[in-house]
Formats: C-alpha cells, structure tokens, sequence
C-alpha cells in the first residue's frame, strides 16, 4: 500500500491549539461499520451510546514535562526534550540546533549544567547533567509538557504553559513515562466515568509510554517498508482477566485510543490474554484482520502517519478517506487537542 493513499488535505485553522474549556465537551463522530452509518455527537452523549456490559480498556500511562528551554554559552538558545534516565546525571534527549560538547544549561535553572558527550544514528544524545539531579525532580520543576510541533508554542515560555500541564494529560494517568499523550484519554472527565459505571459500561487499564514514533509521518514510499517504532507496555492480571471475561461473555472490548489498541493487538490469537511486561513494534495497517479490539474511540490523526493506517484497517481506506473527508467539511477540530472518533 503506497503511503500517499494516506494523505489528505487539511485546512490548517481545523489543527486544535488548545483544548475546549471542558474536557468532554469535543464532538464525537460516531462512525458503525455495521450500516456504514455516521453521527455527529458530543463526547458527552458517551453513555448514551455505548451498551451496558461494554468494556472500555484505558491507558494509564503519565507524561513527563520532558521539554525544557536551555541557553547555549555563546548565548543563544535551544531546544531539549527529554528521553530516558539512564543512571544518576547521565541523561538520553533529543536536542536541537546543538553539538556534542556543547556546554549548555536550563533556561529555568542556570544552576543545572547539560553536556551532550555522544551522538547515535537517530539524532539522540547521551547528556551529562550537572550536578546530578534526579530527572523527575528536576522536570517537576522546570520542564514543560512535550506538546506535538503542529501546536504552537513560546520557546522557553508561554501563557498557556499551565494550562498544557493540567490538559495534555487525562484524568487517571497514574505511571509516568511517555513524552506524548494517549490523546483519545483527554476527553474523559469525572463525572462521565461516573455515568458510565451508572449505565453498566466496565474499564480497566493497560500501560503503554507512548514514545517518539507516534506522531512521526512514514517517510517510506509504501507502509510494507516502514519500520515501526518499539514501545514498552503493560497488561496487569486484573487486566487481563477483565478482557479475557468480555471476550468470553460476547461483550465488545472498546479500545480508548490507538495505543491501547496496539497493546491488546499484540496478543496472541486464539489464546487467552495474560498479564506481559513488554515491548511492541506492531504495525496495523490495511489489511489486517483484528484480533481482539471491537471497538475504537480515536482521534482525528496526522496524514501519512501510522495512527490513520491504524485507523484504515478497522474501517477499510475508503471510508478512511470519506469520514475524514467528513470530518473536514463538518469543521472538527484534529489532532492532539481535537475532537474524536467512535468506531463501532
């Protein structure tokens, strides 16, 4: 499949850069394979939709305020964005505009000395913190949440940095690690989950730390020759006998964004689901005969990326391009702070 079949034109005032005021307040297209019917809902109206007995399958996963301003000595200014704690002061980011051996320091912090000592393959380096500061101290202080580059920002600062902090992270995050948010998340609220529970509709929770490749268009010509990035992921025994007991039941196990999907996916056919510490590097795209996930809450995602692949496969290229070909006529708002799509 050419990767150019997962473009499509969109107009750049749809790109959400701020959330709505109230998390469940983004509309919900509601897309049913069974009629190839389409609604056009809130995310409110949720339990009005889903049938008692459903169960929503969540990642809990927590971002890292893993962005950070850094000043250069010879005075200019730089962009960092934080990776990995390898050991005490010895750090993987991505950094921008910087060489190895540069002397740098936080823009927040000029206390706290950075050192770029190596480069891999991928643009990464391995960065010397000094003095060694923990890295999830130092981020709760200073760091600021590691938006997508189609949502604008100031450089070192920006008015609405407080407001990301709260909203580019959904309500039960509880295990940090990913540096972008399992976005379909962001538009529950506490009070929907209680009319959820009210309606019969069951969650549990998978852990996935969303990385890097997430967002990253496939730059290959066709997806037979993408590689796919790797990330770790989680299945708890409670989990597991949650989705293994839906699946006995005949109930629909609805997956709360792509990267839930991609972890249940990764399961063995045919067998039941166990609790697993992992990585996965699976690659649903068109064809591609779904295993476990019945249904899917997603939001509207990046051309030629590998979230619209995803998206392709449970509905099939064609109505792919007509919902959001729909999408874009009706006025949704996309991508990470954008509106969502119920696939049933």
């Amino acid at each position: 499949m050419k990767t150019d079949e997962l473009d499509f034109p969109l107009p750049s005032e749809l790109i959400a850069q701020t959330p709505t005021a109230d998390r469940a307040a983004s509309r919900l297209l509601v897309f049913r394979r069974s009629d190839r019917s389409v609604e056009h809902r809130h995310f409110s109206d949720l339990p009005s939709i889903l049938r008692a007995g459903d169960l929503l399958v969540f990642n809990d996963t927590k971002v890292v305020p893993a962005r950070v301003a850094l000043q250069k000595s010879t005075g200019g200014l730089a962009q960092g964005l934080f990776l990995e704690e390898l050991a005490p002061g010895r750090w993987r980011m991505l950094l921008r505009n910087v060489a190895a051996g540069s002397l740098l320091s936080l823009v927040q912090d000029p206390s706290i000395a950075l050192r770029p000592v190596e480069r891999d393959a991928e643009g990464q380096f391995i960065v010397r913190v000094d003095p060694p500061v923990g890295a999830a101290e130092l981020l709760a202080r200073v760091g600021r949440m590691p938006l997508p580059p189609y949502i604008k920002r100031g450089k070192s600062h920006d008015e609405r940095d407080d407001l990301d902090r709260q909203r580019y992270q959904t309500i039960y995050a509880a295990r940090e690690g990913a540096v972008a948010a399992p976005t379909a998340g962001l538009h529950f609220t506490p009070e929907l989950l209680d009319q959820l529970d009210r309606t019969g509709v069951e969650r549990t929770f998978v852990t996935l730390h969303v990385g890097l490749g997430t967002f990253r268009p496939i730059a290959a010509a066709s997806l037979e020759q993408h590689t796919m990035h790797s990330e770790r992921y989680e299945i708890g025994q409670g989990a597991a006998e949650a989705i293994n007991r839906a699946r006995n039941q005949g109930r629909r196990v609805v997956a709360v964004g792509t990267t839930v999907a991609r972890v249940i996916e990764s399961q063995p056919p045919g067998q039941p689901i166990g609790p697993r510490l992992d990585q996965t590097a699976i690659f649903i795209r068109p064809p591609y005969l779904w295993r476990h996930v019945d249904a899917l809450i997603t939001n509207f995602h990046l051309p030629r990326s590998t979230l619209i692949a995803l998206v392709a496969a449970m509905v099939g290229l064609d109505e792919q391009k007509r919902l959001y070909r729909l999408a874009v006529d009706q006025r949704y708002r996309f991508f990470s702070y954008g509106d969502a799509m119920l696939i049933e």
